[in-house]
Formats: C-alpha cells, structure tokens, sequence
C-alpha cells in the first residue's frame, strides 16, 4: 500500500515537475532539525502506562517534482494492559519538500479502538490542489498536512514571543483547511528522563466540545533552543486525562541543553 501511494503521488507530480524546478517556491530557514532526527515518547492515560510514539526524520533524500524531499515517520501505539480494552494503531507518513517545507505526498493509517482511517493525500502546489483518496481539492499556499505542520512550527521564531502571543499555521486536515494556533503563555523548566530542560509553553487554540473540554485543556512544552522539540503533552479529555513525555531523543541539529 506504501508503495502504491508513493508510486500513485510521483506520477502526478512528475506531469508538472519541469515546471517545478522554474518554478518559486518559497524558501524557510530550517536550523531546528534535519535527517536521522528520531523522538520517543511515553503515554500515560490517567496513571496507566498506555502506549509509545516515535517520530522520526529518515535518511532517504527521495526526489519529488525535481525537488529533494525529507521522508518523515510517525508511529503510535498502545501497551500493556491498556492495549486489551482500547487497541491503538496509529501510523503516519510525509514526504516534504526540503527547501520549502510544504508536504508532497501524505499518508495517515490509525486504527483507534476499531475505528478506522485510512488517507492518502497528493499535493501539487503549482496547482493549488490535493488529490485527498481520489478527492481534489483547492488549497491555500504553503498548506501543512498533519505531519509537516508540526516539523514547520518548529522553524518558527519564537525568541521574542510574548505573552498573549499567537502563531497560524494553515494545515489540510481531514478534508478540510485548519488555522491550527498556538498561543504563547510563557516559559519554565521542567523535569524529564532527558534531565531539566528550560521550555516555551504552549496552549493550542482548539474547538470545545469535540475532544477537548475547554480551549485551554491542551499544554504544550517545548525546548527553549534551536531544536525546538516537544518535551511534553498534558491535555484534559471528555473522559480523562493524558500525558506524554519525551523518553529519548537522538540525531538533534544541536545538543539538547539540559541541566540536572
């Protein structure tokens, strides 16, 4: 199935990629990651121990419409006894462009408690389009998929970032566009298996109702230097609470500073 998507994406972007090397695309100043990046992480539900996520940057330099891609991985999945009553599956794939940060091709497999999603997504930036599982679709420039919005936020400045602070990412999600936000609310050191690591925090601007019980249910710590990674997730769910914190972190641009 990989391979299907990946061979279905290239052919249509091979149709316009004489035009993509002429073509201007824009340019963003990557210094908080690179290839060979791999994170893991740990998930608590209430106080189970629920499951693990790895998300990693892979060695592959794929070409796609004349232009040099990052292959990037994320894999979820559920453990122990928590893994009996709600089994989770959860796999997702983007090839990116290197230069312009804007996703090529997407894939997203997850399997939550038998509820199933199964999305291939192919874009042709040129056009303004995504070929979404046989469905095209007008897009906005520069639109994120799931996986490289996340990868593209972390190349954002944040050195002056005050308080109150908002920051807009439009990303394609389940056919449909998103403002994903995430409002700046401050700074602290917090302990983690990596040592203290000092963090920007932040809380996502989400809907009510659908996962989340109020906008501010869903934190986020990131480190406070040039890797800009995740170091942790609390959030406040209709039917608990979960929590996910970085275990290793391997293949960094730069050392993560740590203090004991």
């Amino acid at each position: 199935m990989k391979k299907l998507l990946l061979i279905s994406g290239l052919l249509v972007v091979a149709a316009t990629s004489a035009v993509a090397q002429t073509a201007s695309y824009r340019s963003v100043n990557n210094s908080a990651f690179k290839r060979g990046e791999e994170l893991k992480f740990r998930l608590h539900y209430g106080a189970v121990n629920a499951g693990e996520a790895v998300v990693k940057v892979d060695e592959s330099r794929k070409m796609i419409a004349g232009r040099p891609t990052m292959h990037i991985v994320a894999n979820g999945y559920s453990k122990g006894a928590f893994d009996w009553f709600f089994r989770v599956r959860d796999y997702f794939e983007s090839y990116v462009d290197e230069e312009a940060l804007i996703p090529w091709l997407f894939m997203r497999r997850c399997d939550e408690g038998g509820f199933k999603i199964n999305q291939n997504q192919t874009f042709n930036h040129l056009a303004g389009q995504v070929n979404s599982s046989g469905k095209m679709m007008t897009v906005p420039k520069n639109v994120q998929d799931m996986v490289s919005s996340f990868f593209y936020a972390r190349t954002l400045d944040y050195s002056k970032a005050k308080k109150g602070d908002v920051f807009e990412v439009k990303t394609f999600m389940d056919d449909e566009i998103w403002d994903l936000k995430i409002k700046f609310i401050g700074r602290e050191t917090i302990k983690t298996d990596l040592g203290n690591v000092s963090c920007m925090k932040f809380v996502p601007v989400v809907q009510k109702g659908r996962v989340f019980k109020k906008e501010d249910d869903l934190h986020i710590w990131i480190s406070d230097d040039a890797n800009k990674i995740p170091m942790r997730v609390e959030a406040q769910i209709l039917v608990g609470s979960v929590k996910m914190d970085i275990t290793s972190a391997k293949g960094l641009m730069v050392p993560l500073k740590t203090t004991k």
